[in-house]
């Protein structure tokens, strides 16, 4: 916890200061005081539990930033140890990681995206021993197609109960339920993870979009996942998010909504509104729709995904996203956001892709000196800026 992040009272404030000076800074203690969270899980780990009420006692006043596949690859690198784009930018690693479990479901050795699984639950293991937050996506492939997640054959009325592919669906989920099982701590504990299954579902570029299924097929699908992770396969770790893509009201953003007691935290994926100065006010309006609707339910609010690729603007970072998320003093009060990865542009070279295909700061981005600028904020935590939160 560095000094000019300081969450305890003005009397604790000085003391934390002083010991801060002297080279012994001491973390903030959060949630103590916070009202008790009604979450999807009744038994929800101690940790878990502390997690989400954390997070909540934070929002109204700080931004944890979050970066997907931050320790596995980066701009110039490829599985180095310690290395992390976003730390050799502003000197920490991120507050909230990212990572994807597409493939999982196939028996596959590395996900869609070449990280190794085993690689992954080391990354997230090193991660949370650090303080930071995990959270979970997952592109499944197409259950009825064999094609990947984008392919959009319809498919969600044959996986939710009593479709033709439901036995082998509950198998994919068995799947990811040992997956997570292997997410320990060094004491065996298992590690808490915000899990967001499917993502962007206003949109319909998934098979589970909204011009593939139905409403309740929809709503069917994500309460029949959650009861299977939580009651059959016992998994106490999880907090499940719900993220759709832009939305346009607070009754599209809730068409799908499967219900208060199948989710904690409520998200938006957003992409479009910050690709230039004029749309930036879009995010804002959606960001405090988000809130009210979470804040009124109880749940926590974020930023699940978002960036502009490549970043080319040197002031994006504190004159796109940090101006769409503080220009409202409701939608400020999300708990994090997340930018997408930073792809190594060496290996997708060799694939004939785009070597710009990244979201997050690198040391040599024209856009580095101005992401150190919005992780200097008082708002702004990475993970060298966070109090214990897995404690109350």
């Amino acid at each position: 916890m560095t000094a000019r992040h300081l969450l305890a009272p003005p009397a604790f404030r000085l003391l934390v200061l002083a010991l801060a000076v002297a080279g012994c800074a001491a973390p903030a203690r959060l949630g103590d005081a916070a009202p008790e969270a009604d979450l999807v899980d009744p038994d929800a780990t101690a940790e878990t539990r502390a997690l989400f009420v954390n997070l909540r006692a934070l929002a109204p006043d700080h931004l944890l930033f979050g970066h997907q596949d931050d320790l596995a690859y980066g701009v110039t690198w490829d599985r180095e140890p310690g290395r992390s784009d976003v730390k050799e930018t502003a000197g920490s690693y991120p507050a909230v990681y990212g990572w994807e479990l597409g493939d999982l479901e196939l028996g596959a050795e590395e996900n869609l995206d070449g990280v190794a699984f085993d690689d992954m639950q080391r990354w997230i293991r090193e991660g949370h021993a650090r303080g930071g937050v995990i959270t979970i996506a997952w592109h499944m492939a197409n259950p009825v197609s064999g094609g990947n997640t984008w392919d959009t054959t319809p498919a969600v009325h044959t996986v939710v109960p009593g479709g033709e592919n439901h036995d082998a669906f509950r198998g994919w989920l068995d799947t990811f339920a040992d997956f997570v099982d292997g997410l320990r701590d060094a004491e065996g504990r298992p590690i808490p993870v915000l899990f967001r299954p499917y993502h962007e579902h206003t949109g319909s570029w998934f098979w589970w979009g909204a011009d593939q299924t139905s409403v309740e097929d929809y709503k069917s699908l994500w309460r029949f996942t959650v009861e299977y992770l939580r009651d059959g396969r016992d998994l106490h770790n999880l907090l499940y998010v719900y993220s759709p893509d832009v939305f346009e009201s607070e009754a599209e953003y809730l068409e799908r909504y499967p219900g208060d007691a199948y989710v904690d935290v409520l998200g938006s994926d957003d992409y479009q509104a910050l690709r230039t100065d004029s749309t930036v006010a879009a995010m804002t309006r959606r960001l405090a729709t988000v809130v009210r609707l979470a804040e009124a339910r109880g749940k926590l609010a974020v930023l699940s995904e978002t960036g502009l690729e490549g970043v080319p603007d040197d002031d994006w970072w504190t004159n796109r996203l940090l101006r769409a998320i503080e220009a409202d003093p409701v939608a400020r009060r999300i708990a994090y956001a997340l930018v997408w990865r930073n792809a190594n542009a060496e290996a997708r070279a060799a694939r004939g892709e785009s070597t710009t295909h990244w979201f997050g700061p690198h040391p040599d981005g024209v856009d580095a000196e101005d992401f150190r600028r919005f992780a200097a904020t008082d708002f702004v935590l990475l993970e060298d800026d966070l109090p214990d939160l897995y404690e109350r």
